[in-house]
């Protein structure tokens, strides 16, 4: 039974208005939700993720919400502020018994109560466990080192490395019930041990990685602090939207065609793809081994440099002095975007930005190439489970799987021969102390409201994977900074260094 506390009678109608908002947020009834929240851009939405403003993006937020609450309401404490204001505060129940709050300010306009401003604090023991960001966490899950460069660090490893004891699951949930336990860490989650750092958990990804957006069809989409109302990004999107929410300090992840750098870019981060080959990818699951790559993202760049001088065995080669910028590569981003990413480039740290002109086609051309050979090895990595399991993948990745089935030996050869003529074009650019610079991105992350395989979101893809294939096509690093804002959401402005550059582009992204 519930108790409804007041130090005076409650305004008429107040408790039905509440007790509404309830069974619609337990029932996910997003046109009573929306009827509920007061119209306007000033109400306000808010919870451990981050803050909404305004009607439209909280309905957005509500619109791609796959996990709904469960838990009841044991008070409700009724605080009247002024004549046609009151403050609700619920206390709920975890099915666990754990507590958590929901606080709303109500206001009454023309006979009916509306929420202006909401905070929810889910029930959960600590922090809470958002299970479209991790898959398991522990208190730690592995604990690291007594000593080390990065002891004191927290990491939330991508589901694509093993962690001894656990499976893989990556991102789907028929491959986990059949996945072996792994039985020693991955190459870099035990050298991540080994230099002090503790592992929180497994973080979510898109599924076997074969997505940029972040919304897994069975697990939910995880949340993006810095744009509440948009999407996470892709594929390393458990691991950056935990870093990202101040819950671990790294997050180590995958990228093959942007998976690090485009959640990087849509939730304000700094992300590293390093050089193809230069951290061991053993116990690590592929997706296209040709261009995949271990990378990290981190919330600072004197974070982002503390991990990567204690797992890159290389060293600085040539200062960064001189970048690079492509025309026909500006010419495939929003309007906006190329705007902000003019003026960050005339901020930042470099003698002097040149021009290198290549074809619209030539880069068309190049970015077909590499989906092809990604496709078709994909397709030979995991097309015999994918075809033995119809109807276990999301729609979206689904889809993409069936157009890889589709590719040719001869077709990837082809291919082929194109990705090594990009290779030798964009190394000759990436002199010593160049960098080619580019948006991270497109544009800003797209609306939370669409759903997996949306056009919205498919557009937004494909826009940014011409522009993140450019590094893969190198085999260079490239790493994705917090510069721009964009519609009052972040884009990353992007370097890509040569082959084995990757400290002297860390250092420059972080300058001292």
């Amino acid at each position: 039974m519930t108790v409804v506390l007041a130090p005076e009678p409650v305004p008429a109608g107040l408790l039905e208005a509440f007790w509404a908002y309830d069974r619609a947020l337990l029932a996910n009834d997003l046109d009573a939700l929306a009827a509920l929240f007061a119209p306007g851009d000033d109400t306000l939405r808010a919870d451990a993720s981050g803050i909404l403003v305004g009607h439209h993006a909280i309905t957005a937020f509500r619109s791609g919400r796959t996990a709904v609450p469960t838990r009841s309401v044991a008070r409700v404490h009724v605080r009247p502020m002024a004549p046609g204001v009151v403050t609700t505060i619920a206390e709920t129940l975890g099915d666990a018994g754990t507590r958590g709050l929901q606080t709303q300010v109500w206001r009454c306009v023309e006979g009916r109560w509306r929420v202006c401003a909401a905070h929810v604090t889910q029930p959960g023991p600590g922090r809470a466990f958002d299970p479209s960001i991790w898959r398991v966490v522990g208190s730690p899950l592995v604990a690291g080192a007594p000593s080390g460069p990065l002891s004191g660090c927290s990491v939330a490893v991508k589901d694509l490395f093993a962690v001894r004891g656990h499976p893989i699951g990556a991102g789907n949930p028929t491959w986990l019930a059949g996945a072996a336990v792994s039985p020693e860490h991955a190459a870099v989650v035990a050298a991540v041990v080994e230099a002090g750092a503790d592992v929180a958990g497994i973080a979510r990804t898109d599924e076997f990685a074969y997505s940029l957006a972040g919304t897994n069809a069975h697990h939910g989409t995880p949340p993006n602090p810095a744009a509440p109302d948009r999407i996470s990004g892709g594929s390393s999107s458990g691991p950056a939207s935990a870093v990202a929410a101040g819950q671990v300090d790294i997050g180590l992840g995958t990228d093959t065609g942007g998976s690090v750098r485009v959640p990087a870019s849509y939730q304000g981060l700094f992300g590293l793809r390093t050089t193809h080959g230069a951290v061991p990818r053993v116990g690590m699951l592929p997706l296209a081994p040709s261009f995949d790559t271990v990378g990290w993202l981190t919330r600072d760049a004197a974070m982002l440099e503390r991990v990567t001088t204690t797992l890159l065995a290389t060293a600085t080669r040539a200062p960064l002095r001189r970048g690079v910028v492509v025309p026909a590569v500006l010419d495939r981003v929003d309007a906006t975007v190329r705007a902000a990413f003019d003026e960050a480039v005339a901020g930042l740290a470099l003698d002097r930005v040149d021009t290198v002109s290549l074809a619209p086609e030539v880069l068309a051309a190049w970015g077909a190439a590499f989906r092809t050979v990604q496709g078709h090895e994909a397709w030979g990595v995991d097309g015999a489970w994918v075809a033995a399991h119809p109807g276990a993948l999301g729609p979206d990745v689904a889809s993409r799987f069936a157009t890889a089935a589709e590719v040719s030996d001869e077709e990837a050869a082809a291919a082929r021969v194109v990705v090594a003529e990009a290779r030798a074009t964009l190394r000759a650019i990436l002199e010593p102390g160049v960098a080619l610079l580019l948006p991270a991105t497109s544009s800003p992350a797209p609306s939370r409201a669409a759903e997996p395989g949306d056009p919205v979101i498919e557009a937004a893809r494909a826009a940014t994977l011409g522009l993140t294939c450019l590094a893969g096509l190198a085999g260079a690093p490239a790493v994705s900074m917090p510069l721009m804002t964009v519609d009052g959401a972040p884009v990353g402005l992007s370097a890509i260094a040569a082959p084995g550059a990757d400290l002297d582009l860390v250092r420059w992204a972080s300058p001292s």
